[in-house]
């Protein structure tokens, strides 16, 4: 037990009407405190009310009673038996403005473990369900009722600012009742359907720590769609894949995932960097007419022994059709020069490349037009697009985009500030800044911190808000010497 997080996701039904369920509204992060980013308001996201597990503290403790929904779900059902289900089931229905758990007949519905998205433990999440109705309690006027149809409404027919449908609800329960095609894949591998229609499978890459994978991304619908009009689309297909980056060790199972997406393949990558690329090869030795969409900056930099075929070079603001869903390509400089993001129309998801990670603050990468500039403009615009889903290459799916996005422009600027006491406080070189703005953090993150705050610096030169006194060429000229400075620490 010590080595995941144990969730329990409760589908309370209603004793009136068997086609509800009660979702409740979740709590959003934390504001800012401050008015800009404060104004920057995600929707209200409704899920399945749930809380984490504890173990049970005493073998004596007093026990609800669960039905497993089908005998293979035995094993895992010991496994809930370990924890203080009571307490998690109170607490569950306290949310809600419910009684206690004792007298309903619950059913052990679903078990379900996370992929390893990193970098943090894989989460399990425990499904019960049982019937409560108006007369166990009074409900709070953060629950409502809702139905399936209605929930799969709101999740096909997104609108920007509209009200969310969360990941446990639609994990756990409502893809069972979606037309989505199934995902073959190694079972030494595990993926996620969240938003429906978004399959992520998070594989092995040679990326940067804290993550150890690199997420791809597949659309696969299922259907075959003629109706793609080549004035409105740069290009159709039955399947897309994003960023395959998987290390060599894995190629086998990325074919194996190549090998069963339909013939009409689409392939899109967010940027060149090889835990995005390094699995291209794969694609194109299976399916030698698929279709790759990348930025030109990006292709420059593609070995031909990763991709020697065609490409359709897109600057952002192009659509692609996909089995009758649309998709549209954003322009995303800042990571790099050539950065690209990808709008899935219908969810309103966003996946954004390495512009977010799941979990701290994304490099920018200097030697291939990364800026600073470019990275807050990005920023505010996928602001402005107000999508419903983050979805980073590296980490979990992000249910807050605007909070999130609002965190990194706080820590840029944040980072600013810092970077403009140390040349304040007589800071000359590259060195000097690095030593002071990062100096609670492991020197060994010294070098790639160091791309970070040139481009800091550099922003701040284009904003005139360096002082005077401070020498530009002084602080390049001291860029060779930086490397020799951190190693003799």
């Amino acid at each position: 037990m010590g080595t995941h997080k144990v969730n329990l996701a409760v589908i309370i039904k209603n004793t009136s009407n068997d086609e509800e369920f009660l979702l409740i509204k979740q709590t959003p992060p934390p504001k800012f405190d401050d008015p800009e980013y404060d104004s920057y308001q995600d929707s209200d996201l409704w899920d399945l009310p749930s809380t984490q597990l504890t173990p049970l503290g005493s073998p004596l403790s007093q026990q609800i009673s669960v039905e497993a929904g089908d005998s293979s779900l035995l094993e895992k059902l010991d496994f809930l038996n370990q924890f203080d289900l009571k307490l998690a089931l109170d607490q569950v229905l306290s949310q809600v403005g419910f009684g206690t758990a004792s007298e309903v007949k619950w059913k052990f519905l679903k078990y379900v473990e996370e992929p390893e998205f990193g970098p943090g433990i894989p989460v399990k999440t425990m499904y019960l369900v049982g019937k409560l109705g108006p007369h166990d309690g009074k409900l709070k006027d953060s629950c409502k009722w809702m139905s399936t149809k209605g929930c799969i409404n709101m999740l096909i027919e997104v609108k920007p600012h509209n009200d969310r449908i969360g990941p446990l609800i639609v994990i756990g329960f409502l893809n069972d009742s979606m037309q989505s095609a199934s995902l073959q894949i190694s079972p030494t591998l595990r993926y996620q359907e969240y938003p429906p229609g978004v399959k992520l499978i998070p594989m092995g890459s040679r990326t940067a720590k804290p993550f150890h994978t690199t997420n791809l991304a597949v659309f696969f619908p299922g259907t075959s769609y003629d109706g793609c009009d080549s004035d409105s689309f740069v290009t159709c297909g039955d399947a897309l894949i994003v960023d395959p980056g998987c290390k060599y060790t894995l190629h086998k199972e990325l074919e194996q995932i190549i090998a069963a997406l339909p013939r009409k393949l689409i392939v899109f990558v967010t940027h060149h960097h090889h835990d995005h690329v390094d699995g291209l090869s794969i694609v194109q030795k299976c399916k030698s007419d698929a279709v790759l969409l990348a930025h030109e900056s990006t292709m420059r930099r593609i070995r031909k022994d990763d991709w020697s075929l065609d490409y359709v070079p897109v600057l952002g603001s192009e659509e692609i059709c996909i089995g009758g869903q649309r998709l549209r390509l954003i322009s995303a400089p800042g990571h790099t020069d050539g950065h690209m993001s990808l709008l899935h129309v219908s969810t309103h998801s966003l996946i954004v490349g390495d512009h977010c990670v799941g979990q701290g603050s994304a490099l920018l990468d200097i030697t291939s037009g990364g800026n600073m500039s470019e990275y807050f403009r990005t920023t505010y615009k996928f602001m402005e697009l107000s999508p419903h889903v983050l979805i980073p290459m590296h980490g979990r799916v992000n249910m807050w985009p605007k909070h999130m996005l609002c965190g990194y422009l706080k820590n840029r600027r944040n980072r600013e500030s810092t970077i403009l006491k140390a040349i304040e406080g007589g800071g000359k070189t590259l060195f000097d800044i690095v030593a002071y703005t990062y100096a609670d953090v492991d020197r060994s993150l010294w070098l790639p911190a160091a791309s970070n705050v040139r481009l800091h610096v550099d922003h701040l030169a284009q904003k005139d808000k360096l002082p005077k006194d401070f020498s530009i060429e002084n602080f390049n000229s001291s860029l060779a010497e930086f490397a020799g400075n951190v190693a003799k620490i």
